[in-house]
């Protein structure tokens, strides 16, 4: 068979394969899989022996899961969300990243370069990743908390001033090789980006409301999930593109804003299950793309350097961090997360010092240490958040321990998600239902009628309301993290009802379940035979497959179609025919 030629899939496959072995081992060794993200970049890179991937297309694959991941996250972030964050996002962001230059520059002085490398290698340790950020809050469940909230805008008010600084940089090394820079084509410059960005802002925010959502509705009536996970991908990535294209808007700005306006659609929710198998795959080959830009010959070649910029990144700006959202009257532990959270660098460091190396404003080193900052802060950064995180945890349990005296005068506000350890319910010989989606809301009010009490399960505040409205307790918190579960008081628990589609996680449910309570009674969903054996297997009582039961009744209906509709049947006003109902004993 003759030699093939297939970079594209010779770096994919490479790139998965070796991500995949080095995730599971970090897996297996308890610490985070990202770790091993990176460290198979490493492999596949230029400074490494063996395999060498190509750079540049794991760099755009990388774009891709930068933009599927931020458009998921823009499905979980309202434009109310934004406005609320505004007063601790705006100045926080901006301050941060004046301290940030300043800091950098500082470093630049002392290695002998110029101030305009000083500005390049400042403005570049000032700016957070919003990949690595987004993923860090997604994986502790912090996205839809203040924190996360806060973060997030942060992160986002930090990219809109690196698009303009893109813009200035020509202008400084303009300036700095000695020429004439014009105040007024400078000002002209700056101007049009500025109206650039808010003519796609306002775009978004009026046109592509009313659009984006009419076009999700549209394609969910065709009946196609094919065409309907197809129209997601199609407007995230076109959306996206044509941001960077036509307003000089980043793929991820971009991206965020058409999942913030799809967010507002009954179909949000849908949309990100949608999007979540190639977010995954590609947010992962943007690790990959950057390890393979570490050269780990600079930890040897100037160890302080590297020291020093690692400083800048993780203490530096975190301890900046702290203190401005301490100064605005957060509590400490909010403080400590978002500070955590934006300990690290990423995608915009690596287009500024490109930028800057190209138009001799940085010399190649200053790149160098960049990266190796990049990559030593996101290695760092999960161990940092389970330190923040575990000591928050400490501190909520000793306070929720702790009777407190009255005092004199207004209490201190805390923030409403500092503690990640919910209390446990106080409710016996109760149901437990894990999902108040759309087959959960279903369950709920039928478990409810049976007169037994019954405790809803959930991470998503409009779902928890619904059951609210239907007069449920809840809890809030995703079922699959054991403190969330240990919380539902399973040992006292009649039954456990998992209704969650994915079976990963309704399996992780399923087996902590058992492990707390052997005997208890667990009914599982599933949507497949292998999903079926997976959670009968970690200990599901009955496990029901929807397809299966679907059609069971219809073959019911075709031999007795009066007694299907005498037994099980509901008249559907909006399409004018009976639907059936499968009839579940749940005494």
């Amino acid at each position: 068979m003759p030699e093939q030629h297939t970079p594209l899939i010779a770096t994919i496959s490479a790139g998965l394969v070796l991500a995949f072995a080095f995730g599971l081992l970090a897996q297996r060794l308890r610490i985070s899989p990202l770790v091993g993200y990176l460290l198979a970049g490493v492999a596949v890179g230029p400074f490494t022996p063996g395999f060498v991937a190509d750079a540049g297309l794991a760099g755009e694959l990388s774009e891709i899961g930068i933009i599927l991941l931020m458009f998921a996250v823009g499905l979980h972030f309202s434009l109310h969300d934004l406005i609320s964050v505004r007063r601790v996002a705006v100045p926080g962001a901006i301050l941060r990243i004046v301290a940030g230059t300043l800091m950098g520059m500082g470093l630049a002085w002392l290695l002998g370069w110029g101030p305009g490398a000083g500005v390049v290698l400042g403005l570049a340790l000032s700016v957070a990743s919003t990949v690595v950020l987004t993923r860090a809050l997604g994986e502790r469940r912090l996205m839809d908390t203040d924190r996360g909230r806060i973060a997030v805008g942060w992160v986002v008010v930090e990219d809109l001033v690196m698009i303009l600084a893109l813009v200035l940089l020509p202008a400084l090394g303009q300036a700095t090789a000695g020429g004439a820079v014009s105040l007024s084509d400078l000002a002209l410059t700056l101007g049009i980006t500025v109206l650039k960005v808010a003519a796609f802002v306002a775009l978004m925010l009026i046109g592509g409301r009313r659009v984006i959502p009419w076009i999700m509705h549209y394609v969910a009536h065709t009946g196609s999930r094919e065409l309907f996970r197809l129209a997601v991908y199609a407007l995230a990535l076109g959306v996206a593109f044509g941001a960077a294209q036509l307003f000089d808007v980043s793929f991820a700005l971009g991206a965020f804003f058409a999942g913030m306006v799809m967010a507002e659609s009954q179909l949000s929710q849908r949309a990100a299950e949608e999007a979540l198998p190639l977010r995954d795959a590609f947010a992962v080959l943007f690790f990959v793309s950057v390890g393979m830009l570490f050269d780990p010959a600079v930890l040897v070649r100037d160890p302080w350097a590297v020291l020093g910029t690692l400083a800048i990144i993780v203490l530096g700006k975190s301890a900046v961090a702290w203190v401005i959202v301490r100064l605005l009257g957060h509590s400490q532990a909010t403080a400590l997360s978002i500070a955590t959270a934006l300990a690290q660098i990423g995608e915009f460091s690596f287009i500024l010092v490109g930028l800057g190396v190209s138009m001799r404003l940085l010399p190649p080193e200053g790149r160098d240490l960049v990266l190796a900052g990049a990559i030593l802060s996101i290695l760092l950064n999960p161990f940092l958040f389970a330190l923040v995180e575990t000591r928050n945890a400490r501190r909520a349990a000793r306070r929720a321990a702790i009777p407190v005296a009255p005092t004199a005068g207004p209490a201190p506000v805390e923030e409403p998600d500092i503690a990640p350890v919910p209390a446990t319910t106080r409710l016996t010989g109760h149901d437990v239902l894990v999902g108040y989606g759309r087959v959960g809301a279903l369950v709920g009010p039928e478990l409810s009628g049976t007169g037994r009490p019954l405790l809803v399960l959930d991470d998503r505040p409009a779902a928890l309301e619904a059951a609210r409205r239907d007069g449920c307790e809840v809890l809030q918190g995703n079922a699959a993290d054991p403190r969330v579960l240990a919380a539902a008081n399973l040992p006292a628990a009649h039954r456990l009802f998992v209704t969650v589609p994915e079976a990963f996680e309704a399996g992780q449910v399923v087996e902590q379940a058992r492990a707390l309570n052997p005997g208890l009674e667990i009914v599982a969903r599933a949507h497949t035979d292998g999903a079926v054996e997976h959670l009968t297997r970690l200990g599901s009582t009955l496990t029901i497959m929807g397809e299966r039961e679907i059609a069971r009744r219809m073959v019911q209906a075709a031999r007795d179609p009066a007694g299907a509709l005498a037994h099980g049947a509901s008249f559907d006003a909006a399409q004018g025919s009976p639907v059936a109902v499968a009839a579940v004993s749940l005494s």
